[in-house]
């Protein structure tokens, strides 16, 4: 595994310790994890508590109103579970209604029309009844405390909130309230306060002190949430108000009381391949984590390591097997409770053989090639809208990572309700999200839209163990790029032997290749985006075997955060790469 030295280039140290360890995208949300592992809390607490902060201090990233797909290693059963923490399509929310009604062939990426059920607060509930041991009065005090007496605003939040200021004083006062405090967005280092959020989840602790058994105080906080006031609220702003969005019109939610009643978190199984020592866990195919694995069952027939890291037959070797891998996403990746999807078929050993044979050792790929399927032009299944205008709701997602004293492991991917996306809801103090941008509107498609369902997401945690043990928490923020940067982040440590923190340091490519999971799907033939870090040489031999080189910042790449415990040692490390501000690992 890992080498034991930081390896640090980028001025970030990889921490390490015999108790525990939290790495998340806020310094300040790392703290609270820790504080919580610190007073006797276990991974899942400290997950709860850093995860209600992440949704208060990155709300470009993530909010109450998106979602957390996570993945959990318990240590008392030692069985991994993928909690389904992903909004559900309202009842309204039809094919006839979208495209006949509506007359759209796309979701739109802004506005009320793609929300979804809120699934955030659900879903920590569910983990603290079914694997913590706190309430969540004290898991979700840190952020309460931030909420109401502030914490210093940063430069990527406050750039977030300029860009969008002007469309919330024209078109959402609602957000405007609280993301521009006296008409303007607060400046990096004065401090930002949200009491409206505070108020809002001050209602879920009072409902929980009612009573004195745990668990059912935390179901109390649910139905605060889910059969309360703030279900109410959320369904009469839906029912009322309408907003322009990109589609050109003006439309309101779809979201009811009854969407809010119905909602329920379930425990899944994980999908997950072996790879060398490793057993790699993925969120099912409601997410885009089975490409990982897909991936990695490919890379399986090379060998990886003697090409010699981010060599161009590497990277080529990565990208074209990522190709097929994304391509598979495409054409068979959906909500399994809805559709079938042959997931035994895709990660077999016979099937990675045989998808393998089609990649050439010297020429890119510029078609989508699914099994089943006859090669297709990328160009031929975008769908672009001329019109776009990619201002109007760009968001992004942010990670988390704990591991404790006893080994438990939570890895947890939070993205959506942005600032940037939707209105803030009227004294709620957050956005709804817009996942539901994700569903595709052509019948018979596995991710088409139906109500209830989980739109495919791009959302993908990740958990690997050592022969039924505790091994390694990782992920990237990063939309359809996130598996890409998971991957190398564990190919560096497998395959070269990189210490976590030079591993989520080194540099990175990703392809945009195949149709993004966002409106309005655009893609990219061949387009393979290279930190310029790696060699000039290189890019230039890549370019030779037909891949669109684009160059990207030196630091433009993956996110990745990440958490091990040493198989020999005990010893339990975490990193955060330097590109995201605020992202930091804490041991204790």
């Amino acid at each position: 595994m890992a080498k034991t030295s930081t390896g640090s280039m980028g001025g970030r140290p990889m921490v390490m310790s015999a108790r525990g360890v939290v790495s998340s995208g806020h310094y300040l949300a790392t703290g609270i994890g820790a504080d919580i592992l610190r007073r006797g809390g276990n991974a899942f607490d400290a997950a709860a508590g850093a995860g209600f902060a992440l949704a208060l201090l990155k709300p470009h990233q993530n909010g109450i109103g998106g979602e957390i797909p996570a993945l959990l290693f318990d240590a008392a059963t030692s069985r991994v579970y993928a909690v389904s923490g992903h909004g559900t399509a309202p009842a309204a929310a039809t094919m006839s209604l979208y495209r006949d009604e509506y007359g759209l062939e796309i979701i739109p990426g802004d506005g009320l029309l793609p929300s979804l059920v809120p699934c955030a607060p659900a879903s920590w509930i569910f983990i603290l009844e079914h694997f913590g041991t706190m309430r969540l009065g004290d898991v979700i005090a840190g952020a309460l405390d931030l909420a109401e007496n502030g914490f210093p605003m940063y430069d990527h939040l406050h750039a977030s909130i300029s860009r969008t200021a002007d469309r919330m004083k024209r078109e959402w006062p609602s957000s405007a309230e609280v993301f521009l405090p006296g008409g303007r967005a607060p400046a990096p280092g004065e401090l930002f306060r949200n009491p409206d959020w505070a108020r809002t989840f001050k209602r879920l602790v009072r409902a929980e002190g009612r009573h004195k058994a745990r668990k059912r105080g935390l179901a109390a906080a649910r139905e605060e949430f889910y059969e309360g006031k703030v279900a109410r609220e959320v369904a009469k702003f839906c029912r009322n108000e309408s907003f322009p969005d990109a589609s050109g019109a003006s439309h309101g939610g779809l979201l009811t009381e009854e969407d809010f009643a119905a909602f329920e978190v379930r425990l899944e199984e994980s999908v997950s391949i072996v790879y060398k020592e490793l057993r790699v866990h993925k969120c099912g195919p409601w997410t885009q984590g089975p490409v990982l694995c897909q991936t990695l069952g490919l890379l399986e027939g090379f060998d990886l390591s003697s090409m010699g890291h981010n060599s161009a037959d590497y990277i080529h070797t990565v990208v074209e097997c990522m190709k097929l891998a994304f391509a598979d996403r495409e054409f068979y990746y959906g909500d399994d409770r809805f559709v079938k999807v042959p997931m035994s078929r895709l990660l077999s050993k016979k099937y990675a053989r045989e998808r393998a044979q089609l990649v050439a050792s010297d020429k890119a790929s510029l078609e989508l090639r699914p099994s089943g399927f006859d090669p297709v032009s990328v160009t031929d299944v975008r769908g672009v809208n001329a019109a776009f205008d990619a201002s109007r709701h760009v968001g992004d997602t942010t990670k988390l990572e704990v591991i404790d004293r006893k080994g438990n492991m939570a890895s947890v991917t939070l993205s959506g309700g942005w600032l940037t996306a939707s209105p803030v809801l009227p004294g709620m103090g957050f956005p709804l999200g817009t996942r539901g941008q994700m569903f595709s509107l052509v019948e018979g498609h596995p991710n088409a839209l139906a109500p209830g369902k989980r739109p495919r997401t791009t959302l993908s945690p990740s958990l690997a163990t050592r022969r039924g043990r505790p091994a390694m928490v990782f992920g990237s923020p990063g939309g359809d790029a996130q598996d890409q940067w998971a991957l190398q982040f564990l190919l560096n440590v497998v395959e070269f032997g990189m210490s976590l923190q030079e591993a989520v340091e080194a540099p990175t490519f990703w392809s945009t290749h195949w149709p993004s999971s966002f409106y309005p799907r655009r893609c990219e033939a061949g387009a393979l985006h290279i930190e310029k870090r790696i060699a000039a040489k290189v890019r230039r031999e890549l370019v030779s075997r037909g891949h669109v080189v684009k160059l990207a910042g030196a630091w433009q790449g993956g996110n990745t955060l990440a958490a091990s415990i040493d198989a020999k040692t005990g010893v339990r490390s975490a990193a955060a790469s330097p590109r995201l501000e605020p992202a930091t690992a804490a041991a204790v």
